[in-house]
Order: C-alpha cells, then sequence, then structure tokens
C-alpha cells in the first residue's frame, strides 16, 4: 500500500460504526485497529470517535479527517487504475469528430505525435459540420470533437476553448500580405471566396461586411475549407478563415494570415468529450496532446 493503513482503518469504523465490525472486514484484529485510533488521537489531542455504548460515531475533528481521507484514497484508487490501463494501452481506438481544416492542421499533428508514443492504439478522424461533431459527441460515436462554434450542451464536457477570429488568408506573395492588419475595404478589390450559406462561417463574414457597408459579390463560394486554401494559393483570391484552419500551411509558408481591422464577430474553437464518465486512458492522453498543439498564440482561451 502506498498510503497507511490507518486510513482504511478509520473510514471503515466510521462507516460501520464499530471496531469490530471493521477488524472483520479488514481481516485485522480489532485491538490493532483501537490502538492505531488511539495513538492518532494523541498525536493530535482531538478525538476522532465518540465511543456510544452501540458503536463509534465521528466527532466534528473525525468528520474533517474522513474527508481528506476518502478524498485521498479515492485518488489513489483511480491513479492505480490509470496505471494498469498505461499497461494495457497497447491496443483500443479513439475516435476524434472534427471540421476538414482542423483534421489536416492540429488533429493531424496531435494524433502523429501521440502515435508515436502508443503505436498500437488506432485513431479515426472524421470530419463533419458543427452539428454534427456535437451530435456525434453527445450519441457516443466520437469520443472527442474539434469545431468552431459548437452549440453548448449539457451531455458533453468542454476541455479547452478559445476565441479565434478569423481573419484574411492570401498567398505570401499576395499584395495584401504586405500589410500588418487590413481593412475590409481592401479585400474588395480581389476576388473573394466566401463559405456557403450552410456554413456558421458564411454569417460571420457576411455580417462584417455588411457592417462596414461594402457591396460586393464573392467570386467562389464553397462549404470545403479545403478548396478555400487551395484558390487563396493559387492566385489573387482571398480567403477568411481562423489560423487554425490553415496551421500547416502557415508553418510551410504556403498561405499567410493577417488581422482584420474591422473585427469580425467571435469564432469559438472547442475541445469537447462525453460527460465525464466512461472514458479510456487513451481518450484523456489524446485530449491532453491536442490541448498542447491547441496552446494559443493570440486570443482568449478557458480550460
Amino acid at each position: 500500500m502506498l498510503h497507511s493503513r490507518l486510513l482504511e482503518y478509520i473510514d471503515e469504523v466510521a462507516r460501520l460504526g464499530s471496531i469490530r465490525a471493521a477488524g472483520a472486514r479488514l481481516h485485522v484484529a480489532p485491538s490493532a485497529i483501537n490502538r492505531q485510533i488511539l495513538m492518532l488521537e494523541a498525536e493530535l489531542d482531538q478525538p476522532l470517535f465518540e465511543r456510544l455504548p452501540r458503536g463509534m460515531r465521528p466527532t466534528p475533528a473525525g468528520e474533517a479527517l474522513l474527508a481528506h481521507i476518502r478524498g485521498t484514497l479515492q485518488q489513489y484508487r483511480e491513479t492505480v487504475a490509470d496505471i494498469r490501463d498505461l499497461h494495457a494501452l497497447g491496443s483500443g481506438e479513439v475516435v476524434i469528430a472534427t471540421m476538414t481544416g482542423l483534421a489536416s492542421g492540429v488533429v493531424a499533428t496531435a494524433a502523429a505525435s501521440f502515435r508515436a508514443r502508443h503505436p498500437r492504439v488506432r485513431i479515426s478522424i472524421r470530419t463533419m459540420g458543427t452539428q454534427d461533431i456535437l451530435h456525434a459527441v453527445e450519441n457516443s460515436e466520437a469520443d472527442l470533437g474539434l469545431g468552431f462554434n459548437v452549440p453548448s450542451s449539457t451531455r458533453v464536457e468542454v476541455c479547452w476553448q478559445m476565441n479565434t477570429r478569423l481573419g484574411v488568408v492570401v498567398s505570401p506573395h499576395h499584395a495584401l500580405a504586405q500589410l500588418d492588419t487590413i481593412p475590409l475595404a481592401r479585400c474588395t478589390p480581389y476576388p473573394l471566396i466566401f463559405a456557403d450559406r450552410s456554413m456558421l462561417m458564411h454569417g460571420i463574414v457576411a455580417e462584417a461586411f455588411a457592417k462596414a457597408e461594402l457591396d460586393i459579390e464573392p467570386a467562389f463560394h464553397t462549404n470545403s475549407i479545403e478548396t478555400m486554401k487551395r484558390l487563396a494559393t493559387s492566385g489573387e483570391a482571398v480567403a477568411f478563415l481562423s489560423e487554425f484552419d490553415v496551421a500547416e500551411e502557415l508553418r510551410d509558408g504556403r498561405l499567410a494570415f493577417r488581422q482584420v481591422r474591422d473585427a469580425f464577430s467571435n469564432n469559438v474553437i472547442s475541445l469537447v468529450r462525453r460527460d465525464k464518465h466512461g472514458h479510456g486512458l487513451a481518450t484523456f492522453l489524446l485530449t491532453d496532446e491536442i490541448m498542447g498543439v491547441l496552446q494559443p498564440g493570440s486570443g482568449e482561451a478557458n480550460a
């Protein structure tokens, strides 16, 4: 035992209300349990139990100590279970529901790093829309969900969250890439790439142009973030995405990201999983791996 048997003695006496019953449950002589409790009471200079005609009842000091003991024993049991799970982590599968841009960037990076250490754990990455991500996690079709503007739900736990506003995404050779920040009006002479109306991103971008009183006609509409990035890479077209959508391209120098002076409304990225019950250790470890990749370079993050 990592912890003293005395913790178990006190816990069982309090639960059963009797030193004799605790001794029978733990296969320990009642006199040994009584001696240990008396020694601790002498050390604390406080009685931990009231000795009643029909048993033992914790004093206020005993109740305070019991709260500590039970928390310690629970943490110990969880740690032992995690150690056993580590031994068994040679197999299993973790399913992640996410969006296309995040799948090729953040999720791919975290998954590759995780699997280098746990090569027999399978990782399934499924791309889908925001609402479908939530449904997949709620219905146990996915262990983790990562997406933008994921609706709140009492059936999922938010592991990490950050407000990351959209910005201008262009080729590094584009004239706009020479600016530190870009007014929306400077984008209008170029072919604009809009998300189609099936994506929440469309409303964010369209609302920003409307507030700036800019009358525009996008050259491209698509529900594919990969298509938006490809169009931006190949010429003068301007896309509106988050830094997380283009993380891989920014590292490789294939695209440039610039903040927009006319602020877009909130665009919150969230990492979610089913509520706290029923997770395997692989899911928890991969959660930590993704959170490590997601560490914010800007914006406000909440764990």
